[in-house]
């Protein structure tokens, strides 16, 4: 997971990390309660820091262990540093009753295929060694992404509608194979049981296609199209997580605000301009950017700001729990973190690059970058 922007990271600032060399740390079981010992893989950055942190000032837990490839800021857990594909996690995970994994790359910047092995190798591993310590309940974190966006989503979609979404959205099908990785584990491995938690877009210092829409200088609408948003602050995911480590909820479950924002909604709330273009434009632009290597986002991820894709909160509501933040709350945390940011077709660009090009020009410009590199390679084939 993305790491959290220092701004909205749990009540404590977070200093630099500890030097990777740091020696692996055991310390004494806390015997302050008698609740789960609950391991949290990636904990050392993004939502595992908070969660860990949060955890480890719970009553509710008897003690948490922390795993990642580096040793983190929260001293009142037990550390084990050590990549999550590697087997020998499972004697790291011993004694444990949960384990929440949260050691994924969803980073926009990462090679597809090495964040695929990381992401997919790297769920089987915990699930296995899990299993093979007598761990009784793993929690995976994926999206609400994987739904899908498509124009005939019900609004808001039932948390057990059917799992639409295809592979050609950033790290999507990364999550649809670890959702299924989920699915098959229990058969697998009796007594095992896994939850799955679905944040929608998520916000407080994560860098995704979506959070990374809010940093042009206009909101690109494709025309025909009815977007849909419902965000999710980590800290609210935070709390999710919480409740199925408690095992307050089972199941797949959804986890944002209450209700959602239609486009216009934003646009008012952001004071943002939109700019509309015709799909075939849009969708075609987009594709040959990403092709061409200008935009790291592949053209998938245009359908979530096209399409709805908001889903009922109601499991969670059940078991007791509440959002702390709406969805205006979030858009307008979102649009401070991400103030001074110039962001096209999903490129970042310099402040220098954003000044002089402007918001049409930059996006006239990204298009004609596109078109030149198309006639060159027509022109290179005449030859």
């Amino acid at each position: 997971m993305s790491s959290p922007d220092p701004q909205v990271r749990a009540a404590r600032n977070l200093t630099d990390p500890a030097p990777e060399s740091t020696p692996e740390e055991k310390r004494p079981r806390s015997s302050r309660g008698r609740g789960p010992v609950v391991a949290v893989t990636g904990a050392a950055t993004g939502i595992g820091e908070l969660l860990t942190a949060h955890l480890a000032a719970s009553d509710a837990i008897k003690q948490v262990i922390a795993i990642d490839e580096r040793r983190g800021e929260v001293t009142e857990a037990t550390w084990h540093i050590l990549d999550v594909r590697d087997p020998a996690i499972a004697e790291k995970l011993r004694g444990a009753n949960v384990v929440v994994h949260l050691a994924l790359d969803l980073d926009l910047e990462t090679d597809p295929a090495a964040r695929t092995a990381y992401n997919v190798r790297g769920t089987q591993t915990v699930l296995t060694a899990a299993a093979a310590v007598g761990v009784h309940r793993v929690v995976l974190c994926t999206s609400a992404m994987v739904y899908g966006a498509l124009a005939d989503n019900d609004v808001p979609l039932s948390e057990d509608a059917e799992l639409r979404a295809t592979a050609e959205a950033t790290g999507v099908g990364d999550l649809l194979e670890i959702e299924r990785l989920g699915r098959r584990a229990p058969r697998a491995h009796p007594g095992l049981n896994v939850t799955v938690v679905r944040p929608t877009v998520l916000v407080g210092g994560t860098d995704t296609a979506l959070t990374r829409y809010f940093e042009s200088p206009r909101l690109l609408v494709v025309a025909g199209s009815r977007p849909t948003w419902q965000f999710c602050h980590v800290e609210d995911l935070v709390t999710a997580l919480e409740y199925a480590a408690l095992e307050k909820i089972d199941g797949e479950f959804a986890v944002g605000c209450d209700g959602w924002l239609e486009q216009e909604e934003v646009e008012e709330l952001s004071g943002v301009r939109r700019m509309e273009l015709p799909s075939a434009v849009a969708l075609g632009a987009a594709a040959r950017l990403h092709r061409i290597g200008l935009t790291p986002s592949p053209a998938g991820d245009l359908a979530y700001t096209m399409h709805p894709w908001v889903v009922s909160v109601s499991r969670l509501h059940d078991a007791g729990w509440r959002p702390k933040w709406t969805n205006e709350e979030v858009l307008g945390a979102l649009l401070e973190e991400v103030e001074g940011r110039h962001t096209l077709a999903g490129r970042r660009l310099g402040r220098k690059d954003a000044t002089a090009a402007g918001a049409a020009g930059a996006t006239v410009a990204l298009l004609g970058a596109a078109a030149v590199v198309r006639r060159a390679r027509k022109a290179r084939r005449r030859i």
